[in-house]
């Protein structure tokens, strides 16, 4: 099924929830609303689902307008971060109640194959106060995934689950998708997270949502290689992208008052083609470095925060003659004091160059594996 949705916007208590919303999402389709908190993304799936009407705009399903139309009558899903199930019933009725309220055929046939595909096939007589919160989730998906609806949403399903489950259950989330609908008829799914990473992982498209407004919608890898302006930027890079206010003059860029970059060589390849004037340049953690390496550009700087995440490092920076706040993130662990003053590599290859001016629009982008 195709849905539509048509200048969508929501306000409530005068405030501007959704802006003017217009997506297209095609049938089986995956499809991954990626925005901070309060971006809107969980007002959007209410929509969807029939809970809440828009302000303005339509919804529809393959060309019917089901706006006004009640949640009960329309053929969605919808997993919440809680881990909602009927607490008096057993994983196996729980699982069911979808399928019997639809008078569906072979009903503990489609529990026992739903069951298998989320491993939890183990727990069929336990009650859901009897499970882990990773187990409860799984319950609560499998009875999404029952209903055998036209869309099934899943709204930061995983946010509430250590680090480990959430890696699992993400890695077979992309294959429990095919299995929303019987007979080989896939679902067309959204999936709401503010994790950059999330959505890399899951594939499909990425819709970037921010303060309401649907500032990119395409594949993942192009969103997060090309995205849209700074803002998009900003919502596709955990940590937060680096960005670096610079000047292309004199066939070089410089940079944060510090550095200056020839646009010659492999760099140009990129940047070469910039006008003189001003810009606004961003880079990733991942691609700045407190060591040299061939090619890189270094500022100096001094540590402000350093904090260690697994196995990552993630160091906060201030330099340049322009203060710069910089992120480095260090693959290891790494301890650094406050005030250590270090120099941050930069790698050009890995600049993305925005214009000025309030919309700061993508200007320039590398090749991805070049």
């Amino acid at each position: 099924m195709t849905l539509s949705l048509e200048r969508i916007a929501r306000t409530v208590a005068g405030e501007r929830h959704l802006i003017d919303v217009d997506l297209t999402l095609g049938r089986g389709t995956i499809n991954v609303l990626l925005g901070h908190t309060g971006a809107g993304k969980t007002s959007l799936l209410r929509i969807i689902a029939g809970l809440d009407r828009p302000t303005a705009g339509a919804v529809r399903f393959d060309g019917v307008d089901v706006t006004r139309l009640p949640s009960r009558r329309r053929s969605v899903a919808l997993v919440y971060q809680q881990f909602i199930n009927y607490p008096s019933l057993t994983v196996r009725d729980n699982i069911a109640s979808p399928l019997r309220l639809a008078r569906a055929p072979d009903v503990l046939g489609r529990v026992g194959e739903l069951a298998r595909l989320l491993r939890i096939d183990d727990l069929l007589d336990r009650l859901p106060g009897e499970l882990s919160g990773g187990q409860q989730q799984r319950v609560a998906i499998a009875r999404a995934l029952a209903k055998s609806a036209d869309v099934v949403m899943f709204d930061e399903p995983l946010v509430n689950l250590d680090y480990k489950l959430r890696e699992d259950l993400r890695d077979e989330l992309r294959a429990l998708f095919g299995a929303a609908r019987p007979g080989g008829k896939p679902a067309t799914v959204i999936y709401a997270t503010t994790d950059p990473g999330e959505a890399l992982a899951l594939g499909g498209t990425t819709i970037v949502v921010h303060q309401g407004r649907v500032l990119q919608h395409a594949a993942a890898l192009e969103v997060y290689h090309r995205p849209i302006s700074a803002l998009a930027a900003g919502v596709v890079s955990d940590p937060p992208i680096n960005l670096v206010d610079g000047v292309v003059q004199g066939g070089a860029v410089e940079l944060a008052g510090e550095i200056r970059i020839p646009l010659a060589g492999r760099t140009g390849r990129h940047l070469g083609g910039l006008a003189d004037g001003p810009y606004r340049f961003g880079i990733r953690a991942s691609d700045c470095r407190l060591a040299p390496s061939e090619g890189t550009v270094g500022v100096p700087a001094r540590v402000e925060l350093s904090e260690i995440s697994g196995s990552e490092t993630f160091v906060y920076l201030r330099g340049g003659a322009a203060q710069t706040r910089f992120i480095v993130q260090q693959d290891g662990v790494f301890h650094h004091r406050l005030d250590d003053e270090l120099t941050v590599y930069l790698d050009p290859d890995r600049l993305l160059a925005f214009g000025p001016g309030g919309d700061q629009p993508l200007i320039a982008s590398y090749e991805p594996g070049v």
